[in-house]
């Protein structure tokens, strides 16, 4: 596997990673009262590439659900990341 694909799924697991847990923590801090995470934030971590694991986790948990903005928002996030992918891994590097 060439170096660049090792990069960009090391890349994607860490940005899933912290959308992971900024979820989460979000989800918490709804419950507490305490500071929240702002949408716009959800939203950017989810476009730099942890939509798929935010929109997994919210469903998990229950969090955000009822947001238009996140449940229409974040799988155009991922057609968009995957409509990426595929032009890379077809025009772009032929592997196909």
């Amino acid at each position: 596997m060439p170096l660049v694909f090792k990069l960009v799924i090391i890349y994607f697991c860490i940005v899933s990673l912290v959308s992971f847990v900024i979820t989460v923590f979000d989800k918490s801090a709804a419950k507490r009262g305490a500071w929240r995470v702002p949408e716009a934030t959800l939203m950017l971590v989810g476009l730099f590439g942890g939509a798929l694991a935010m929109y997994i986790t919210m469903q998990t948990i229950r969090h955000k659900t009822k947001h238009k903005k996140f449940m229409i928002g974040l799988p155009l996030e991922i057609a968009l990341h995957a409509a990426i992918v595929f032009f890379v891994l077809i025009v772009k590097l032929n592997i196909f």
